[in-house]
């Protein structure tokens, strides 16, 4: 038996001679010069007109995500542009490929189990279940923990503070991150912070963002940021000297002396 298969289709973009169309808005007349970046990428990405909280939410987002300093990603931007500073997009994709589950992208991590609380009979229970299990692993739980910021994350907390008075949010979400933060707490004894991921995860979540695409809310925030640091390296460059540094702090051990116990 033959099987048909169905024709693959769009419904991002189009174009003619004269035109061009994202989703249902023409981009002449409707899109340049009265819409914002950011409501075209929600437009794009989730598929229907953002509405006034999910512009406010996403803003936040993507400048609390944009920079951290000289992390991996930032490093890794800065020593690809050092070997090759005619490939700017190069260092920049260098860098974002950094943005996963330990560092940046970290609120996908979170949402999924912000998810399983949601669908829970018993929430609470639900993220007791998860705090143990991290726990028994001797991992840190996705979303909770930073070794720069103690013993709060300031970021976190400024990012549920908006999301709280947001009359138009449901909540559920930041009420799910605050029972896991609660069994966190819990199983840790003592305090754990909510970290910036953490927070994201909630907020998207509650903008309807899925917990599949919510990284790319990180990869495009980073992009921003990793230029800012090409602009710096250009001007101020630390390649050759990070480079150099390691260098020096690795020292080199003959494979008969990395051997002996």
């Amino acid at each position: 038996m033959s099987t048909i298969k169905k024709t693959p289709t769009t419904s991002l973009c189009t174009h003619t001679l004269s035109s061009l169309t994202y989703r249902n808005a023409n981009l002449v007349d409707d899109l340049m010069g009265k819409a914002t970046f950011t409501e075209v990428m929600l437009m794009q990405v989730l598929g229907r007109k953002p509405r006034p909280v999910d512009l406010r939410i996403t803003d936040v987002v993507l400048i609390v995500l944009m920079e951290h300093g000289l992390t991996p990603s930032a490093i890794a931007t800065r020593l690809i542009y050092m070997s090759a500073p005619e490939n700017l997009q190069g260092a920049v994709s260098a860098g974002l490929l950094a943005v996963g589950s330990s560092f940046v992208g970290t609120m996908e991590n979170c949402s999924g189990l912000l998810d399983r609380i949601i669908a829970a009979p018993d929430s609470q229970a639900e993220a007791m279940e998860i705090a143990l299990h991290y726990k028994a692993l001797k991992l840190p739980v996705p979303g909770f923990g930073h070794h720069l910021h103690k013993p709060v994350d300031p970021r976190a907390y400024k990012l549920l503070e908006i999301g709280r008075d947001e009359p138009d949010l449901k909540g559920d979400r930041i009420r799910a991150l605050e029972a896991l933060s609660k069994a966190v707490d819990e199983v840790a004894g003592r305090p754990i912070t909510i970290n910036a991921t953490g927070a994201v995860a909630a907020l998207l979540g509650e903008i309807e963002v899925p917990t599949a695409i919510m990284r790319g809310f990180a990869v495009v925030s980073r992009a921003a940021g990793l230029v800012a640091h090409i602009v710096e390296e250009q001007h101020d460059p630390s390649g050759r000297f990070i480079w150099d540094t390691v260098e020096k702090a690795i020292p080199f051990v003959s494979p008969s002396e990395a051997d002996k116990p």
